[in-house]
């Protein structure tokens, strides 16, 4: 039994949705399809999510709602037409709309949730009725009466233990397909709740690991994971297999096929995730398993990213000083910062963060307290890092990958700020300038993988 998701670029039309339903009646073990809100159908447009943020906006700020709730019933009233389904069976999508408007917008962030969620709701009703069109058995099940309950805050929902469970008794034993909508779920009182953004991926893999199922296909509009992102490589090429490590460590360091906490509830069961393409679904696209055969010395993908920074400190006799690593992380716990690496020698040491995650006020504040709490003979921070990610099952124990690594960065003419190996030993991360980013990233592609 495979259970289905689609991404916002296979729903955003009515021909995307034609090829849903195809690979939907491709193979009859797919029996669950989970599907996101209808996405862009152009570089300029815009995705139905977005166009419901406005109109709660517009409701919250007290304003003339009409317009766009008329956009959004507009753009989701010509994907229905367009699949020719009956057109009174339109009539519940936009009432359902209408209701949620009528909601008490306090508190904002409940009102904000119920809007949202109102595109992967409407968008699964779509494509429920237009399976049913071709003669297939399907229907739409709600999130709230099928058990999936979340707690944590409105817009970042978590789901709770006991909803694997509930949702097993309710979908396991169903004869018809189950179309089965992204990104939300309902709170023990029964409130719509949403995850945070993209968290259709999230919902796909829940239903997987509720329903023991044998595979999880992720669909996109991508052949799968390629080893270097296309856009600086162009002649990059889809990674065949992955385990759920290297998965892990890429989608940390860039890669964006996944929302980042999507593959947990698979890996937690161990269940096969396939990422394939909705428009050319015979690609064989990537499979992602617990365990893989690779080479020695392999390297599988290669990721970067821009927009970090790090905070050197330095003080004599500090790998001594009991506690100095507590107290210094505490002060990020404090402001409520999450960090990336912590790179240390016997007497320095280096905290790198997300740079959008430490602006001027809040250096300010840190800094100063590090100075004043701890006492340290230097300080300084620099902005303007790029990470660089060396992934691979098959680096484990491999000896000199660090200096063919090294070797092709000093040849391409990057200086390497920072160097940090996981203790896995599956990934080695560089740290470079932003600006050198690109250069680093081709370098280490032509030295791992132009021989392939």
């Amino acid at each position: 039994m495979k259970v289905l998701k689609f991404g916002g670029s296979s729903l955003a039309n009515a021909e995307q949705i034609k090829k849903v339903c195809d690979i939907a009646a491709a193979d009859p073990d797919r029996r669950v399809l989970v599907v996101s809100a209808p996405g862009k159908r152009h570089p300029e447009d815009t995705k139905v999510t977005d166009m419901l943020i406005n109109l709660a906006q517009e409701a919250l700020g007290g304003r003339d709602t009409e317009p766009a709730y008329a956009a959004v019933i507009d753009r989701l009233r010509e994907i229905w037409e367009d699949l020719q389904l009956d057109a009174t069976g339109f009539d519940e999508i936009a009432e359902d709309l209408r209701q949620r408007l009528a909601m008490p917008t306090d508190p904002a962030n409940r009102f904000l949730d119920a809007i949202k969620a109102a595109g992967e709701d409407c968008c699964a009703r779509i494509v429920a009725a237009a399976l049913r069109s071709r003669g297939m058995a399907a229907t739409y099940v709600c999130p709230r009466d099928a058990g999936l309950i979340l707690g944590g805050e409105f817009g970042d929902g978590q789901v709770l233990p006991e909803s694997y469970a509930r949702l097993a008794d309710s979908l396991k034993n169903r004869s018809e397909v189950v179309v089965f909508p992204g990104f939300f779920g309902a709170t023990p009182d029964g409130e719509t709740i949403t995850f945070s953004r993209g968290g259709s991926d999230v919902t796909g893999a829940i239903l997987a690991a509720a329903l023991a199922a044998d595979e999880y296909e992720n669909y996109t509009d991508v052949d799968g994971v390629y080893c270097v992102d296309p856009r600086l490589v162009p002649e990059a090429r889809p990674i065949p297999e992955l385990t759920y490590r290297e998965l892990r460590e890429l989608t940390y360091s860039g890669f964006n096929v996944f929302h980042e906490e999507a593959v947990i509830p698979a890996i937690r069961e161990g269940i096969p995730v396939h990422i394939r393409n909705t428009n050319r679904p015979n690609a064989p696209g990537t499979r992602i398993m617990p365990r893989r055969r690779f080479k020695h010395g392999e390297v599988v993908g290669i990721a970067g990213q821009r927009g970090f920074c790090t905070i050197y400190m330095s003080k004599l006799l500090m790998n001594r000083e009991i506690g100095f690593g507590r107290r210094l992380l505490s002060l990020f716990e404090e402001e409520g910062l999450s960090y990336e690496h912590v790179p240390s020698g016997i007497d320095d040491i280096s905290i790198i963060l997300a740079s959008d995650d430490f602006p001027t006020d809040v250096e300010r504040r840190i800094l100063e307290r590090i100075r004043l709490e701890l006492q340290v003979d230097a300080l300084e921070v620099e902005r303007g890092l790029a990470l660089i990610m060396i992934v691979g099952e098959g680096m484990h124990y491999s000896v000199g990958m660090a200096a063919k690594a090294t070797g092709a960065l000093a040849h391409a003419g990057v200086n390497i700020e920072m160097l940090n190996q996981g203790s896995s030993e599956i990934s080695m991360m560089f740290g470079v300038k932003d600006g050198d980013c690109q250069k680093a990233v081709r370098a280490l592609f032509d030295e791992f993988f132009s021989d392939r």
